[in-house]
């Protein structure tokens, strides 16, 4: 009986997958991107349903890898963000992608969060390996692959975002380099052409940036994509390369599937699968999630409070935000501070009403931030805010929230000249004040570009930035052994109830 099962489910797998003319193969690539450590299903504020579950994607991969010459790829940003990852330092995820199989990473600028010592660990853990052509100075990563696939030689080249140095502390890309993603792979395509029949590039860039650079390297015949977090449900094909990006959090799996004739692709498909709890989830990866689960819950489980309103970071990186002003509020009243200004990048998920645990703020604050108040001018403070408001329009990580001070902005207006009225203290900002404000040390350092943090402690003599840590003597207050998770954890276990709104800190002018 079940030898003829087993024969009517491979007529089946038959039929899926068309017959290959002579000289011609069929293909599949899966991939995902931007899973941030989401193991188990969750359902976002304002999504209707739970999506995503690592378990149940991988289930879903072996159904399609079944009877298929198939590679299974991620474009980046995989091991930091959902406290299940940050526990471990990404271990928990890099021990799931080895039981699927995963044949090949890019990598992502949050892949570095964790300092250059824990991805080195990381990628000897890891039975597939970490690309990224254009980075120079990180031993364990490789600029690419090339793998044999039913007789196709398929050359895999990663591309690594080269805003990282910007959009990590600047103490974790301490020595390395940076280039172009254009001119490397100008430089490497006809290497990898004589190597290969098809070449597939695993870009940890962004969706804009993605397309230029379809329009603008010749040569590509597969682009996946990563760091924009965008939900491409049909990859167009321009300049004759198929451009695929699958949404974010392992909410979704990207199927490609290319037909091979003659050592040339001669026809490229690809769509997105929406994953959701429903069927069986992948044993073995399920047990690896509920194994991760239950040592995590030891430290998130415990009850921290009541939220009395949903907390919302959706407009983080380009409006204020209730949960941006509870932060913000927090950073200036602990260092006594006249104002706060940090980057809405750091707000990672959003935390609905009612009970919160240590794992809700243990996911929307998972990168080791502390806090630091630096005494700058309000010159200085003004040019951060232009800074902050100076890529709005591309919801860059760098918006700021703010405590104890409004302005307004006019946002087609020129970047650097955006920010109309600003009040501190209910005050008109003066330039040659000196103000005492509240950030991160992220922030403090450098990181998203602030430049101005650094400005106004190197004017204060004595600036040091040693293994990431930022000192000097114009810091009024800086605390590297609370990370601004736990701050908050402190402060809402005291408060009981809290539900910030918003205040028009931040207005939209013409």
């Amino acid at each position: 009986m079940f030898a003829h099962v087993a024969a009517v489910l491979a007529a089946l797998l038959i039929l899926l997958v068309p017959p290959a003319r002579a000289g011609q193969e069929h293909l599949r690539i899966l991939h995902l991107n931007d899973f941030h450590g989401f193991a188990r299903p969750h359902q976002p504020p304002g999504a209707a349903e739970p999506l995503g579950g690592i378990a149940y994607l991988a289930a879903r991969v072996q159904a399609l890898r079944a009877g298929q010459p198939t590679l299974l790829l991620a474009a980046g940003d995989m091991i930091q963000g959902h406290n299940w990852a940050n526990l471990t330092r990404g271990a928990a995820v890099i021990e799931t992608m080895n039981a699927m199989g995963f044949d090949a990473m890019a990598l992502g600028n949050h892949e570095l969060d964790f300092g250059q010592p824990a991805l080195a660990e990381r990628a000897r853990e890891a039975r597939f390996p970490f690309l990224a052509a254009n980075v120079e100075g990180l031993d364990p990563v490789r600029p690419y692959i090339v793998r044999t696939l039913g007789g196709v030689r398929v050359a895999v080249i990663g591309l690594a975002t080269p805003e990282t140095p910007q959009a990590t502390h600047p103490g974790n890309v301490a020595g390395l380099r940076f280039e172009d993603p254009a001119l490397t792979l100008r430089r490497l395509l006809p290497e990898l052409r004589r190597q290969s029949d098809l070449v597939v590039v695993l870009a940890h860039l962004g969706h804009a940036a993605e397309r230029r650079l379809a329009q603008e390297v010749e040569g590509i015949d597969v682009l996946i994509g990563g760091h924009s977090h965008t939900r491409v449900a049909e990859p167009p094909t321009i300049a004759g390369t198929l451009l695929a990006q699958a949404w974010e959090h392992g909410k979704a799996l990207g199927v490609i599937d290319l037909t091979v004739e003659d050592g040339r692709v001669v026809g490229a498909v690809g769509r997105l699968e929406e994953i959701r709890p429903a069927g069986a989830p992948q044993p073995e990866v399920e047990a690896i999630v509920a194994r991760w689960d239950a040592r995590a819950q030891e430290v998130l489980g415990q009850r921290v409070g009541e939220a009395g309103a949903d907390l919302d970071v959706r407009n983080a990186r380009s409006a204020e935000t209730n949960f941006g002003n509870l932060v913000a509020d927090l950073l200036r009243r602990t260092a006594g501070a006249d104002a706060a200004l940090f980057n809405g990048g750091a707000l990672r998920a959003g935390i609905r009403r009612g009970t919160v645990k240590a794992g809700d703020i243990y996911t929307a604050l998972p990168f080791d931030n502390y806090l630091v108040a630096v005494r700058m001018s309000g010159r200085q403070l003004l040019a951060a805010l232009e800074h902050g408001v100076a890529a709005v329009e591309r919801r860059d990580g760098r918006f700021p929230q703010v405590s104890g001070l409004s302005f307004s902005y006019a946002p087609a207006a020129a970047p650097g000249a955006r920010v109309r009225q600003v009040r501190v203290g209910g005050a008109a900002l003066e330039p040659a004040r000196t103000y005492v404000v509240a950030t991160l040390d992220f922030l403090a350092a450098g990181g998203d570009g602030y430049a101005g943090f650094g400005e106004a402690i190197r004017s204060g003599g004595d600036f040091e930035s040693v293994g990431g840590a930022v000192s000097g003597s114009a810091i009024a207050y800086s605390d590297p052994g609370r990370w601004l998770r736990d701050l908050l954890i402190e402060y809402w276990q005291r408060q009981g109830t809290l539900a910030p709104g918003l205040e028009g800190r931040i207005v939209e002018v013409e």
